[in-house]
């Protein structure tokens, strides 16, 4: 039984590559032979090939069919089970089919679902024959699946044009909610088949390099188009960029005069107390009420657009700025005091990354994506926290008010300014120290976000440096990209990407990845690290796990220890009274957009927040006028960056 069937014996028949068993000859007339032939019309083939199936099993022949119409490469464990249904199929639509390196008889099929079949001719020339009618299969469903696209983009405009097109009459409007429905779906949908062509096509190449010996692809995420090169944007935990979609912003529309000039603020710590800005982020319940002017949004939209040129609505803020958000991934303040007592470089490091692990998720106000105000050029933010000295003293007295004196004597203290020092692209910088642990972080961000589909996309621009002075290290490192997904329904945020942590002088670095989350499948939120010494390339430490879930850390020595980052303690940050901070800084200026909010007055943030954004354009087109360069409060142009303008490690006072 194994001579019969073993392997394909490939004979000329007047032009055609006839395919019989070895045992067999074109004269027994069997009806499942089949043909190759190289023409339009192409015929199904089938066969006899080893497949590798596990290294327990190996190779094992299997009985293949080449199902030209459908596309589908089909596999049954004999040829009497073809009746039945295949015990496997890959689709041939954007596959990569490679012939192998280690012999002349092995090729694989790399479908663009991830599935590979590992196959195994009887010799080369059978090989070729099945290569090649499996490549003729592949480029024809390939290409009659962008046709598809196409058609499917000409039916999308002309639903469009007619939509568009409808006269003006009562009971029929283009901005008909249900039509606007109608486009704002065939928009996305058409969006989001396209961004699936694209990272397929991804894939493809990805399998085509790995396949002659090049790089490969270790994960794959919606592809970020070249974005902002004249201002920026972002979403959810995040920004819109300024120009148009300075209609995003909120603003303050209070009379009273707010001069965005270089003048620093003078900040009075003793002013402070913890806050009590206790506001919970709602649901969009008003997203349904304002639903048509989110669809109307959503159909204007394209594939990679800049959302700098596109305003949106202001009902889907969050009662907070942007520099205030920055100011909200340092709620845990113990952590970053406690990265300079490590013992050694290698848990300094092990202790930042778990500091910058479990920031994100406080940093985020509930799991619906709204959007930060977009702060105004020379806004700011002050505040600070005070950290026990005993991680095991209580933070919150059983009964009366705690003296200030005595918690300033039992605490280190972290200060915290940020600054909105660019308009165009809209910069952000942001510094915190604790000038008792000498230590202090800067960092300067701005963000640039596109439209995906179903999706805004954001990329993080920038990079932070830590620097522990007490054994002199600096740590650089960069942000990961966000995503606000589902857009159409209740909008959710997730991280995305690859960031970067070094320290030069000890040699230590470490690589986390924030994984999206598959199309089929697979965990939200998942997060891995891994913390190595670049010299001997020895990794001290993994992490797997969720940012906003639980961390599990794995060292070299076998232990392993966990930190669910829901059950942290969280400091409150002490701010100022809205009445003592300055006319620009974030709350104060913001003080009528926020108010409104929380009584659902859209109107009327609206118009505050028009207000506010037209008194910035008169500033800046004065300063276009008269010449007058913009002079900033708390930061200095350095290079690419932003620094304090007073950071610990320029101070001959807190250096070693």
């Amino acid at each position: 039984m194994q001579g019969e069937t073993t392997a394909l014996r490939i004979t000329e028949n007047e032009g055609k590559l006839d395919v019989f068993p070895q045992n067999r000859t074109p004269s027994s007339g069997r009806a499942s032979a089949k043909s190759w032939q190289y023409s339009d019309h192409m015929e199904n083939i089938d066969g006899y090939l080893m497949k590798y199936t596990n290294l327990v099993t190996g190779w094992q022949y299997r009985f293949f069919v080449l199902n030209n119409e459908a596309g589908l490469l089909e596999y049954f464990v004999n040829e009497q089970s073809r009746p039945q249904k295949p015990r496997g199929m890959l689709p041939l639509a954007g596959a990569v089919i490679s012939p192998s390196d280690e012999d002349s008889h092995t090729f694989t099929v790399n479908a663009i679902s991830g599935e590979q079949y590992k196959l195994r001719a009887t010799d080369a020339k059978e090989r070729q024959h099945w290569v090649s009618r499996l490549q003729i299969c592949t480029q024809h469903h390939t290409e009659a699946m962008g046709k598809m696209m196409s058609q499917a983009q000409g039916q999308h405009r002309d639903l469009i044009q007619s939509i568009e097109g409808l006269p003006a009459a009562p009971g029929l409007s283009p901005l008909d909610q249900d039509l606007l429905m109608l486009k704002a779906t065939s928009m996305a949908t058409m969006n989001c088949l396209n961004e699936c062509l694209h990272i397929l096509h991804l894939q493809q190449v990805a399998r085509q390099r790995g396949s002659l010996g090049g790089p490969t692809i270790e994960w794959l995420e919606p592809k970020l188009p070249d974005i902002l090169k004249n201002g920026s944007s972002s979403l959810g935990s995040f920004t819109t960029g300024e120009g148009a979609l300075e209609g995003s912003r909120l603003e303050l529309s209070s009379p009273e005069s707010c001069s965005f000039s270089g003048e620093q603020e003078d900040i009075d710590g003793d002013d402070e107390s913890e806050d009590c800005f206790t506001d919970k982020e709602e649901d969009l319940g008003a997203v349904e009420e304002e639903r048509s002017v989110i669809l109307h949004l959503l159909s204007q939209l394209k594939l990679g657009m800049d959302l700098t040129r596109v305003v949106l609505p202001t009902f889907i803020l969050e009662k907070r700025s942007l520099l205030e958000m920055y100011a909200d991934f340092m709620s845990h303040p113990d952590l970053f005091v406690a990265i300079t007592d490590g013992s050694s470089p290698e848990d300094r490091m092990v202790r930042f990354v778990e500091y910058y692990l479990t920031s994100f998720h406080e940093g985020r106000k509930g799991a619906i994506a709204k959007k930060p105000y977009n702060p105004i050029i020379g806004e700011t933010f002050h505040c600070s926290w005070n950290v026990p000295k005993r991680p095991d003293a209580p933070k919150e007295p059983s009964q009366g008010s705690p003296d200030p004196a005595a918690v300033a004597q039992d605490s280190y203290q972290v200060r915290f300014v940020a600054e909105q020092v660019s308009h165009h692209p809209p910069v952000s910088g942001f510094y915190a120290e604790c000038q008792e642990r000498r230590m202090c972080v800067n960092t300067h961000v701005w963000t640039k976000s596109k439209f995906m589909g179903m999706s805004i996309g954001v990329s993080m621009i920038g990079e932070g440096c830590l620097n522990l002075l007490e054994h002199d290290e600096e740590y650089t490192f960069t942000l990961p990209c966000a995503y606000a997904r589902s857009i159409l329904t209740v909008p959710w945020v997730e991280l995305g990407g690859k960031v970067s942590i070094s320290c030069a002088k000890s040699g230590y670095s470490a690589v986390i990845t924030f994984q999206t989350k598959p199309f089929y499948g697979g965990k939200l939120h998942k997060v891995t690290a891994e913390v190595k010494h670049n010299t001997t390339n020895a990794v001290v430490c993994r992490v797997q796990g969720e940012w906003n879930g639980v961390l599990e850390f794995s060292y070299t020595n076998g232990e392993t220890r966990v930190v669910d980052v829901t059950k942290l303690p969280v400091t409150r940050k002490r701010v100022r009274p809205v009445e003592k901070q300055g006319p620009t800084e974030s709350r104060r200026l913001w003080q009528h957009v926020t108010e409104s909010l929380r009584q659902k007055d859209i109107e009327k943030a609206t118009e505050h927040k028009r207000i506010l954004e037209e008194r910035q354009r008169t500033e800046e087109r004065h300063r276009a006028e008269t010449e007058t360069a913009w002079r900033t409060r708390y930061f200095d142009r350095e290079g690419e960056g932003w620094v304090y303008h007073k950071p610990l490690w320029k101070n001959s006072a807190f250096k070693s």
